[in-house]
């Protein structure tokens, strides 16, 4: 039978869980009804019919079991399941989330129902969070549900007959096929579909034996996240192959994991849209939260120090572990402060518990505010910044279940404030996160948070590898542009003599005044700099980052640059597609202050609008403001001119690392020269540091092996074939689901590639072969109505659009740069090594000794000529190509009569040989550069014959063509013929 994806996934999904194993066929023994693990059950053996998603016998027995009112009146159990019936028939009208949220509050005990004496109203258990044992576990397949219409998902999990996850399982034998189909299916038909089904839903799955990844309900794909598992060294392990994906799961998936997800980590929060949104936590967000809560309820550790890689969620983590804290009922209502060292973060953390609707949160606008509220034993969760705690008296709350949690705490929580917070609240719990590695040389960040007990001084670890690698965050990549600002140092020296003289200074004052104009910024803001590196901005975001829909940043050196950018960027673009965000100062002028002040709101004002995809504002201009602490998943690229390093630099980078659709890097387009030494540049212990920037130019190397491998698939496929004969050639090579599957992988890598480096110029000479191969990966991609195959659906736009407008090469880039004026190739291409110009015209004297008389006086004679007419610049460098194609090929047609076989030991081809005799220093370098690429033609032509077959001979015009398409000469039809007859021969 082989592998199937109901033998070897889906089968195994059900063993891992319940130790059945459904290959066998064979009665299974029947299996206790509770304890803390999952019991199968086939779909036959549920008593539900195909349009319930509740098992309601089981509910019923649940409610009976659980309420001490219900025990004593069963009947009361028909209302429970009348009110849960109501939610799940309102979901058409309220929507998913809604009803979700709504269900929720049933499921994890919040709801009354007037069962107590004199109809007084008492809590409502569905499930047993004390005592996991009291619930009944079901893990079930093939479960039938009709709603609009009949969908069969292939795994679902049930607690006390109520559906909490929905699984879907993938073939592992297909490449094309992944873990992204079955979430697809959830995702795309199944939610829309039978909606009520995902109504009582912790969270669904998706796997193909290779990666297993969850989401919850309406989470867009793109946010759905790995599990992992720490091993004994602390250290994620990377699931490979079934028994790694069925550790994750049955971690992931037991009773108890599941319980504390749904009561704890479950948040619905309202987005700017004021739409509702579920959020469930990331591995990385729960595992920390969690040794959070579980390092205070053992009390004997006071500290930790959380390093979470910039952008993958640690305010959600501690909205995590502040509300688990309070409820947690071992520390009896305990004061969770939440600090922060900045404004903007102050906003933006105090933002995400409010619209989480977290309870009992409060925000303090001064230290007396703080002080008063710690005094008077304030139990709740308060968000503060930290210099409020300057002026903190001594033991101010001696209590012992209050827990801080410091955000960013390698900054000013350093040193003496530190110090002021411990003698201020000394016996509470101290953690502190930071987005980025602690330096060991951060004495005091280790002294305030790192526990010794913990291994490397951090209680948990998320770096940036596992951040990317578990897509929590998005790779960067930066492109270095510099800009050279040239200094005529003997004008300067004269201009600033006569001013010395016009303006009567000492030489002291002269040198003062030296010292000050000669700073970096002064070189850095001159206007014709500032010019320069705007249009190049204005043309990269046009080129790279507009048509995609994201925005940018403008990072500059300081606050009167951020003024100077917008002036020159507003002649490129409309002045309402820029904001200036600055802080402005008592000292300004009042007509800075006037143009440029923001005040607090306004600043948010500026943000939701740059966060909004429809508004106009598409940058935003800074110079210390929005670096951290500004979440913005629609910024895909920073255009940065100014001096950054070690955390500042990181933080400001990972602006543009944040999840968005159709994203797949952030972009750093580098002014400054920052990245010069990236190692220098991001300076901490951890060498993982040193990698987290993809170099484009490395890209670019990857290129022509990504474009041969695609290439490949298609070994002796006439590529100029045109019409369904070209098109049924290319299908045939790929005839079968494997060699489809090899072929939609390597283009898949292929078109990443593309994506990531369009429209950079090194993309032009294959542009012919990639507009072929995605036409051909286009034929061949299963119809758009197949849900699967995202593996073939997630093409990037460039690519998309090549394909839609399906046009000739040679129209869309003009090589306009390639200009074939004499001065610019001698100005941009160097002369040759001399010593290896010299081997060579020893070996074609050699070469020309071998030969005397008849045909080869003449082709010396012609040589002669053309080198006359060279050095008196009678003829021009194209007409000298061309002449010199001529005689090569008689050269070659000579030798052969006379049964030479002289190229075979000859390391050059001979055109190139007798341009070697011929060029002197005022050869324009370009014409070798042209002779050399016509050779090379000649020696890839390796195969007899090939002048005899339609395809080889399209073959070589074809390698011809794009030769002299790189000098604008693929359409002077003389040189082509002459360089094509002089290839014909040398065979």
């Amino acid at each position: 039978m082989g592998f199937t994806e109901l033998n070897s996934v889906e089968h195994y999904i059900i063993h891992q869980l319940s130790g059945v194993n459904l290959n066998i066929k064979q009665v299974q023994e029947p299996q206790k009804a509770f304890g803390v693990k999952w019991q199968f059950q086939s779909a036959e053996e549920l008593k539900r019919g195909v349009n319930e998603v509740l098992v309601e016998a089981e509910l019923v027995k649940a409610l009976i079991r659980l309420n001490p009112e219900i025990t004593a009146n069963p009947s009361l159990a028909d209302e429970v399941i009348h009110k849960l019936r109501a939610i799940l028939i309102s979901v058409n009208q309220v929507g998913l989330v809604k009803a979700n949220e709504e269900f929720f509050a049933w499921m994890t005990g919040e709801k009354t129902m007037p069962f107590g004496e004199n109809n007084r109203h008492v809590p409502v258990k569905l499930i047993d969070f004390d005592d996991l044992t009291q619930n009944n576990y079901i893990v079930t397949n093939q479960f039938r549900v009709h709603h609009r219409e009949t969908k069969i998902p292939d795994v679902v999990l049930m607690i006390n007959g109520i559906p909490v996850v929905v699984g879907e399982a993938k073939t592992p034998i297909r490449p094309s096929i992944s873990w992204l189909d079955g979430a697809h299916e959830i995702h795309q038909v199944y939610e829309n579909s039978v909606p009520q089904l995902f109504v009582p839903n912790i969270l669904s799955f998706a796997t193909e034996g290779k990666e297993l990844f969850y989401g919850a309900i309406r989470c867009p794909l793109e946010f759905w996240a790995p599990w992992r598992i720490e091993d004994n060294d602390n250290q994620l392990s990377k699931a490979l192959g079934l028994a790694e994906i069925g550790r994750e799961l049955s971690d992931l998936l037991s009773p108890a994991r599941l319980l504390d997800i749904m009561r704890n980590f479950s948040l619905f929060t309202t987005n700017k849209k004021k739409q509702r949104m579920k959020v469930i936590p990331r591995f990385q967000q729960y595992d920390g939260a969690n040794k959070i809560v579980q390092r205070v309820i053992d009390g004997r550790i006071k500290k930790g120090l959380i390093w979470h890689f910039q952008g993958s969620g640690k305010s959600l983590l501690m909205v995590f572990a502040a509300q688990k804290l309070r409820r947690a009922p071992e520390l009896k209502s305990p004061t969770v402060i939440v600090l922060v060292d900045r404004t903007d973060l102050d906003t933006q953390i105090s933002g995400t518990f409010n619209a989480a609707d977290i309870a009992n949160v409060e925000t303090t606008d001064s230290i007396k505010e703080l002080q008063n509220m710690l005094e008077r034993d304030t139990r709740k969760i308060i968000i503060s910044m930290i210099h409020k705690f300057r002026d903190a008296k001594p033991n101010m709350n001696e209590r012992e279940n209050i827990i801080l949690l410091v955000d960013e705490a390698h900054r000013t929580q350093e040193g003496d404030l530190g110090r002021q917070m411990r003698a201020a609240l000394p016996n509470a719990f101290l953690f502190g996160l930071t987005g980025t590695p602690v330096n060991k040389a951060d004495k005091n960040t280790f002294w305030a948070f790192g526990a010794e007990e913990d291994k490397g001084g951090y209680m948990s670890r998320y770096t940036f590898h596992d951040s990317i690698r578990d897509e929590a965050t998005l790779p960067l990549h930066f492109e270095p542009r510099l800009v050279d600002v040239h200094v005529d140092k003997e004008a300067l020296d004269r201009a600033f003599e006569e001013f010395k003289e016009s303006a009567a200074l000492t030489d002291e004052e002269a040198d003062e005044l030296n010292k000050k104009s000669a700073k970096m910024s002064a070189f850095l803001k001159s206007p014709e700099r500032v010019e320069k590196i705007v249009k190049d901005i204005a043309e990269h975001f046009k080129a790279k980052v507009a048509p995609h829909g994201f925005k940018a940043m403008i990072v500059t050196p300081d606050r009167h640059a951020c003024v100077q950018y917008k002036e020159e960027l507003d002649k490129h673009f409309p002045v309402e597609a820029s904001k200036v965000v600055i802080s402005t100062t008592a000292n300004d002028a009042f007509e800075f202050k006037q143009k440029w002040a923001l005040d607090k709101s306004q600043q948010e004002k500026v943000v939701d609008e740059y966060n909004d995809a429809k508004s106009e504002l598409k940058f935003i201009i800074v110079t210390a403001k929005l670096l951290t602490g500004f979440d913005a998943p629609i910024c895909q690229t920073m255009y940065l001119d100014k001096s950054l390093k070690d955390h500042t630099l990181l933080q400001a980078i990972c602006r543009t690392n944040r999840l968005y659709p159709q994203k797949t890097f952030g972009c750093i387009v580098d002014y400054f020269g920052v990245f010069d030494d990236a190692a220098k540049a991001l300076e901490f212990d951890e060498l993982s540091v040193k990698q987290i920037i993809t170099n484009l130019g490395d890209l670019r190397s990857r290129l022509p092996q990504a474009m041969t491998d695609a290439l490949r698939h298609f070994d002796g496929v006439d590529r100029n074939l045109e019409g369904f004969e070209g098109l049924e050639a290319a299908q045939n090579a790929i005839n079968t689901d494997e060699k489809k599957d090899a072929f939609a992988k390597d283009f898949k890598y292929l078109a990443k590639l593309w994506e990531s480096l369009s429209p950079d110029s090194v993309l032009d000479m294959y542009n012919e072969d990639y507009k072929w191969l995605a036409q051909v990966f286009e034929s061949v991609k299963p119809a758009s109505d197949n849900v699967g195959k995202m593996l073939w659906l997630a093409l990037g736009a460039q690519t998309t659009q090549l394909i839609h407008e399906n046009i000739h090469v040679g129209d869309v880039h003009t090589l306009e740069e390639f200009s074939l004026d004499a001065d610019v190739i001698e100005s941009i291409f160097n002369n040759p090594d001399p010593k290896k110009v010299k081997q060579l015209e020893k070996d074609l004297i050699q070469r020309f000794k071998k030969h005397s008389g008849g045909e080869f006086k003449k082709l010396s004679e012609r040589l002669e000529a053309l080198r006359d007419k060279a050095e008196k610049g009678l003829i021009s460098s194209i007409e000298f190509v061309k002449e010199l194609c001529a005689i090569a090929k008689d050269t070659v047609k000579a030798e052969k009569a006379l049964e030479e076989e002289l190229q075979e030991k000859s390391p050059k081809a001979a055109l190139t040989e007798l341009f070697l005799e011929l060029k002197n220093d005022q050869t324009p370098a370009v014409v070798e550069r042209i002779v050399t690429d016509i050779d090379a033609i000649v020696r890839v032509v390796n195969f007899p014959g090939w002048q005899d077959t339609v395809g080889g001979e399209r073959e070589v015009q074809k390698s011809l063509r794009k030769a002299l398409l790189k000098y604008q000469l693929h359409k002077d039809q003389v040189l082509f013929d002459r360089a094509y007859a002089y290839i014909k021969e040398y065979y």
